[in-house]
C-alpha cells in the first residue's frame, strides 16, 4: 500500500520539531502521549480521510530536538503556539491524547480562538479527586505501557510482544522530557480547572471505562470545568483509546467537529 503520509520539519523556538502530515481537508493537530508517537496510526489514517493531519513529536520526544530550557507543559504549549504560527495555521480543529491532552487544554486557555473543536481522550493535566495518575516513574516503563490496554493483543500489535532495544531507547528519551515537564507536580497543574473555566471551545472529552493511568474521574473533572463539554465512556477500553477503540474514537471525533456552527 502506498504511503500517505510524509514526513517534514519545522525550526520552531530553536530548534527542529519533525512531524508527520496527511490527509486533506481543514486542519487537524493530533497531540500525542508521553510515550511518544508511536508512528503513522490507523486512527491518523481514518481521520485523514476528512482533514488534513498534522502529528508532530513534541520537543524532547522522538525526533524532535530537545530545548534544554523547557521546564513545564505551559513552555510547551507556548511553543506549540509558535509551531502553529510557523505553518500558517489558525482556527483548526485538536485532538489530544494523555499528555498531548493537557497540552491542547492549556493552548486553549492562552487562546480563546485557536480550536474550533477540541477532543480530549484520557487526557492528563487534572488532578482526580478519586483515585491517582499511575506515576510512571515508579514502575518500568514496559509495565507503565502494558497498563494503558484493556486488551494486551493491541499492545503487542503495535509494539511487538518483545519491544526492540531502538523502540525501549526511544521510550527512556521520551520519559525523560516528561520528567523535565510534569513530574512536580505529576501531571496536573493545579489552575487548570480554574482556567478551563473561560474556554469556550466546543469539546468532546472521551476516555476507556477501564483506564488503569488516567481515572475517569480525571475526564469527569475536565467535563465539571469545561462550560462547553460532553463526555463519552467507552467499555472494554483503557488508556490508549487510539490504539484499542481506533474507529470508534474517529467516528465520534468525525461526528463532532462535522457539527455546526462551531461555536455558539
Amino acid at each position: 500500500m502506498a504511503r500517505t503520509w510524509i514526513e517534514e520539519v519545522a525550526e520552531v523556538a530553536g530548534g527542529k520539531i519533525s512531524f508527520l502530515q496527511g490527509g486533506t481537508g481543514e486542519p487537524l493537530l493530533i497531540l500525542h502521549r508521553d510515550i511518544g508517537n508511536p508512528g503513522w496510526l490507523p486512527f491518523y489514517e481514518r481521520l485523514a480521510q476528512r482533514f488534513t493531519v498534522y502529528v508532530p513529536s513534541h520537543p524532547g520526544f522522538d525526533k524532535s530536538d530537545r530545548p534544554d530550557w523547557m521546564r513545564s507543559v505551559r513552555d510547551m504549549a507556548i511553543v506549540y503556539q509558535w509551531f502553529l504560527k510557523t505553518l500558517q495555521l489558525r482556527e483548526l480543529y485538536g485532538v489530544g491524547l494523555g499528555l498531548g491532552g493537557w497540552i491542547a487544554a492549556e493552548m486553549a486557555t492562552m487562546n480563546p480562538y485557536l480550536w474550533k473543536r477540541l477532543c480530549l481522550v484520557s487526557a492528563m493535566g487534572i488532578q482526580p479527586t478519586r483515585g491517582e495518575i499511575m506515576d510512571q516513574f515508579l514502575v518500568y516503563t514496559t509495565d507503565y505501557i502494558k497498563a494503558g490496554f484493556y486488551d494486551q493483543t493491541k499492545c503487542d500489535e503495535l509494539y511487538g510482544k518483545e519491544p526492540d532495544i531502538d523502540q525501549l531507547v526511544r521510550w527512556e528519551i521520551n520519559r525523560e522530557m516528561t520528567t523535565r515537564i510534569a513530574w512536580k507536580p505529576y501531571m496536573f497543574n493545579q489552575a487548570l480547572p480554574i482556567l478551563l473555566r473561560g474556554v469556550d471551545t466546543p469539546t468532546l472529552i472521551v476516555w476507556g471505562r477501564e483506564d488503569r493511568i488516567a481515572p475517569v474521574n480525571c475526564g469527569e473533572r475536565y467535563m465539571q470545568a469545561l462550560p462547553h463539554a460532553q463526555f463519552v465512556v467507552l467499555n472494554r477500553c483503557g488508556h490508549f483509546v487510539e490504539v484499542e477503540k481506533p474507529e470508534e474514537l474517529a467516528m465520534l471525533i468525525v461526528e463532532e467537529f462535522g457539527r455546526e456552527p462551531a461555536r455558539s
